[in-house]
């Protein structure tokens, strides 16, 4: 029915009274003051939003009363609960003329209860699983299938095809004929650059480890080399087998013909493609395969990268193309299904691949369940690349302009030049036709959705690439400063009309955006409170038109997760550990979202195992056994199964294993370094793999009697950079100096030191951003961070000098898993662990060095007549000058280990000399002191100097001959390092380990 509305801005305290098919608008707006204050004083505490919440209008039809409340009042989440306490709030205040009447409540055009989530409401009950899983006779098309997987994701995001990105990205801005950021460099980051350490390390692997198939429309690999392997051969590499089908040519396919593209170029139509008939195996007879294969053999560094490939969609084209990745870790297989995302980039995964092998890369072959259909073949991509897009002025100059590219890896640019180098039309990376590059990137998202959906059963009736995405998720954070340190918190965004319309092309509701942006921004408030600050703000679930949550035609969400701009958002934001966290509650609301609007059952996938430990059977056996972890924050995360990872010498990993137990024994063999990692299981996916741990059996050491020594991997910190503020607020920022923090594996968001100390000094440019303002010395660069993977390094040492190993977590060792006293040395990694404060502290400190329970199980190994080495960047600081120092902690490490502190800011140089001592006889070394791509930085090792007589210092750090290390030598023997041994130059780790060990075989 029609009401019309009228408040003119001349009567802001009258209601204008008009009547339309019986209809009566109340004219006295006053009659509903008491009212409207009520509600707005109900709601604002609800979210961190102003919104002035008042009766707009009233209107009367009948024996029914509708109140429409102020349009803005949709910028708050509602529950059952909240819409049931703002009708009651309503009957008590109405003017008693019209209580008793049929009541309905509005804001923003539509009731209180369609606002309220459906998927929180007392009326929705998750279905029940069945006790067997059917697989259907007629699944749904999927674009990419790893076969290779040992186990199957049922309750998950199985089948799922998600589009989402980071924000941004370095673009060309005409006006200033020069490439830059779309955002400030602030804070020790940009966020072009930050939202990329969420969803690249975090997020993406969390969807795809529920069995999502996620695609981006930025680069996700951070590698700067790229090698493209093309039928067209201009870089060799492919190679063709025909067997009882011919390889035939077609046109309009990749080439990469070009140093680099301008407006309008397309790669994929530069070169041709290759099609071939499938066979089908009948009864016994085996048919005669046609092969494809793209081998990079000369072109690659030892480090992973991913894999792309491409191919034609044709109408006869497969749906089941069987692609093999040939890879140190061995062979992994897949199904494409090339009726979809033909003449594009297809990530398949991440793989490590040896140099100079004529074996390893991609192949595809022609065997096929069906007749009649054909495989295509194009080109293959290993690696991320430099942007190879050039750009310039559209507008003429007055003098010569040249186009150029970026200068930086293509994982750094925005949206706009990786969609054009993956083959997509201009009119999707260019809406403005070459004028303005800002606005074409983030107008060239959801117009990307919207080409990936074209053809499918999300949008049949349009041309696409025939891929049916469920969902698109845009990761921004927001600017904006608060004072006193408050907290800015999570903004959602939504958009109910698009084009006039409520509706996706599919028939299906607009509405059911808002849905997915309550589970999830309500998923991350929760988590983060619970886990990081209790006063974490949620801000509003917004209304809005914006293009990245208007355009898809699929439930889109924008996140403005925080502020990058507001200091104390960012004391939580540069923390691995709390990425983690909030990608997890991101992709826990996707799930819980598609599941509720699908009907089906989820399951979480589990949180990473702890107490992990590999210890020998004999000499030719492991047993590995760990914790699982349950989720104190999702009943359903619970493990069931799991899966064990092996590597050998340091190759790759294999596939994995499922086991069902928390142990398992596994043979090996002789002078052989095993890895292995751990990843828990359940029917909605996978967990992140547990650390690295090794094992290696010394022929030689089985020969002569030695035992082998325990590697204790004590290194589990991941952390933001030092923070500092002084009393009055004046001067605030981090300290580099003291602590860089340390990433998880690696973060490519940091780009420089923060130089801007000030509070009080204002944005004015993003080139002058005021206080905040960092360097950009590291914006186009990846620093390592903690590897977890140090027990090999360690473990390969140690086998060089003719020692067996074993390793084990520090967990295991204080939860009494694994018994220090069953060997004789024990190697003690503790990297750059140290009591790490996040944010306010609310949740206390982690990462302790030495723990109390640690300290009980040193003392009884060291007390038993162990010999114990200790190697890290704050073994004695941890004791001495951190939070929470007890005298108890302090006399642990003089009466045990038998140093004192002296400093934690020692060394600069990276480098330690010998000094004169009774026990040891070492080589200088050096490690590592700056960033880089290869291990973690050590910017504050420890001095410690000796506590007793009978210790002796025995490294000085070259700069300034502060004791750099002691031994000690009495009724059982210790070495401690004030530097980790793994930021060791390699070359030099195994003469380190042999006087070391040396001195503990000595009597």
């Amino acid at each position: 029915m029609f009401v019309k509305k009228l408040f003119s801005a001349a009567a802001a305290l009258m209601f204008v009274a008009t009547a339309a098919f019986s209809q009566t608008v109340v004219k006295d707006r006053e009659a509903f003051a008491k009212l409207s204050d009520s509600l707005d004083a109900y709601l604002e505490p609800v979210a961190s939003i102003v919104v002035n919440v008042k009766v707009d209008s009233a209107v009367i039809s009948g024996k029914k009363l509708d109140l429409h409340l102020s349009n803005r009042t949709s910028d708050y989440f509602f529950r059952d609960n909240t819409v049931k306490d703002i009708y009651s709030i309503a009957k008590e205040l109405l003017p008693d003329e019209y209580k008793g009447m049929d009541l309905t409540i509005h804001a923003n055009g539509y009731t209180l209860h369609e606002l309220a989530s459906k998927f929180y409401s007392d009326a929705y009950k998750m279905p029940a699983k069945p006790k067997k899983v059917k697989k259907s006779k007629n699944p749904a098309p999927v674009l990419v299938q790893n076969t290779s997987l040992p186990y199957e994701v049922t309750y998950g995001l199985n089948g799922r095809h998600l589009a989402l990105w980071q924000s941004h990205g370095w673009y060309y801005e005409q006006s200033l004929e020069r490439w830059e950021w779309q955002r400030a460099r602030i804070l020790q980051t940009v966020e072009d650059l930050y939202t990329q350490s969420y969803v690249v390390p975090f997020l993406v692997p969390m969807l795809e480890n529920a069995g999502a198939n996620v695609l981006l429309p930025r680069e996700r690999d951070i590698n700067t080399f790229e090698f493209v392997v093309d039928n067209d051969k201009l870089m060799g590499g492919y190679e063709e087998l025909s067997g009882s089908k011919q390889w035939g040519r077609g046109d309009s396919g990749f080439a990469n013909t070009k140093k680099f593209y301008v407006h309008g170029e397309n790669p994929f139509t530069m070169g041709t493609y290759r099609v071939v008939e499938g066979v089908v195996a009948k009864g016994k007879k085996q048919p005669v395969e046609s092969v494809a294969k793209w081998i990079p053999s000369k072109f690659f560094m030892d480090k992973e990268c991913a894999v792309y490939v491409s191919y034609k969609t044709l109408p006869n084209s497969t749906e089941a193309a069987l692609y093999t990745v040939k890879h140190k870790g061995g062979e992994t297989q897949f199904k494409v299904n090339q009726k979809m995302g033909g003449s594009t980039w297809i990530y398949l995964g991440t793989f490590k691949f040896s140099n100079n092998s004529n074996v390893e890369g991609v192949y595809l072959t022609n065997l096929s369940t069906k007749e009649g259909v054909v495989v295509t073949a194009d080109a293959v991509k290993f690696g991320g690349g430099m942007g190879n897009i050039a750009r310039k002025p559209s507008q003429e100059r007055p003098y010569n302009v040249k186009a150029v590219t970026s200068g930086y890896p293509r994982f750094t640019e925005g949206a706009r030049y990786w969609l054009q180098w993956a083959g997509f039309v201009d009119s999707i990376y260019s809406y403005t036709n070459l004028k303005n590059d800002y606005t074409d990137d983030y107008m060239s998202r959801g117009r990307w959705v919207n080409a990936l959906i074209g053809g499918s059963k999300v949008k049949p009736d349009a041309p696409g690439y025939n891929i049916p995405v469920d969902m698109s998720f845009a990761f921004h954070t927001d600017a904006g400063t608060f004072p006193n340190d408050s907290i800015v918190g999570t903004l959602a965004i939504y958009t109910r009309y698009s084009n006039g319309s409520d509706k996706f092309p599919n028939g299906k509701s607009r509405m059911g955006s808002r849905e997915l942006t309550d589970i999830v921004q309500t998923e991350i408030v929760k988590d983060v409170r619970a886990t990081f600050e209790p006063k974490w703000s949620r801000r509003g679930l917004w209304d809005r038109s914006y293009a990245e949550s208007r355009t898809p035609e699929v439930p889109a969400m924008l996140l403005e997760h925080l502020s990058h701009q507001n200091f104390a958002d960012m004391t939580y934001g540069l923390d691995p550990a709390y990425r983690f966290v909030v990608s997890r509650a991101i992709y826990k609301g996707i799930l819980k979202y598609l599941s509720m609007d699908s009907g089906l059952p989820y399951t979480v996938q589990p949180l990473p195992v702890k107490n992990f430990a590999a210890e020998l059977e004999g000499n030719d056996a492991v047993k590995l056994q760990w914790s699982p972890v349950y989720d104190s924050l999702e009943p359903t995360a619970d493990p069931t199964a799991y899966v064990v990872y092996t590597m050998k010498n340091g190759t790759a990993y294999d596939n994995g294993v499922v086991v069902k137990d928390t142990s398992v024994v596994i043979p090996i063999s002789p002078d052989c370094i095993y890895s292995f990692k751990v990843a828990a299981l359940n029917d909605g996916g996978a967990s992140f793999p547990s650390e690295e741990l090794s094992v290696g059996v010394s022929s030689a050491a089985v020969t002569e009697g030695k035992k082998p020594v325990m590697i204790v991997n004590g290194f589990e910190r991941v952390a933001g950079p030092a923070v500092f503020e002084k009393n009055d607020s004046t001067f605030a920022g981090f300290n580099n100096i003291k602590d860089r923090g340390v990433p998880y594996k690696a973060d490519w968001s940091y780009i420089g030191d923060m130089h801007e100390f000030r509070r009080e000094v204002p944005w004015m440019d993003d080139d002058a951003p005021g206080f905040g303002a960092s360097y950009s010395d590291f914006e186009d660069k990846v620093i390592a961070g903690n590897t977890f993977n140090y027990p090999y390094y360690h473990g390969k040492a140690i086998m060089e000098n003719g020692y067996s190993f074993v390793s084990s977590s520090v967990g295991a060792v204080k939860a009494g898993k694994v018994d220090m006293n069953n060997y004789k040395i024990v190697d003690m990694i503790m990297g750059k662990q140290g009591k790490t404060v996040v944010g306010r502290g609310v949740y206390g400190h982690k990462f302790e060095v030495f723990p109390e329970q640690l300290q009980k199980e040193i003392r009884e190994f060291c007390e038993a007549g162990g010999n114990l080495l200790v190697s890290g960047a704050n073994i004695a600081t941890d004791l001495f000058d951190a939070p929470g120092v007890t005298e108890e902690g302090m006399n642990f490490a003089k009466d045990v280990l038998k140093y004192k502190w002296m400093t934690e800011y020692a060394s600069k140089s990276g480098y330690v000399k010998p000094a004169a001592n009774p026990y040891i006889n070492a080589r200088g070394t050096s490690f590592f002191h700056h960033l880089n791509d290869n291990f973690y930085s050590v910017e504050s090792p420890d001095a410690l100097v000796p506590a007793c007589k009978e210790a002796f210092t025995i490294f000085r750090y070259g700069d300034n001959n502060i004791s750099a290390g002691i031994a000690y030598k009495g009724d059982y023997k210790t070495v401690c390092l004030g530097f980790p041994i793994e930021t060791v130059i390699s070359s030099r780790q195994k003469d380190l380990f042999g006087s070391i060990l040396k001195f503990f075989e000595q009597e």
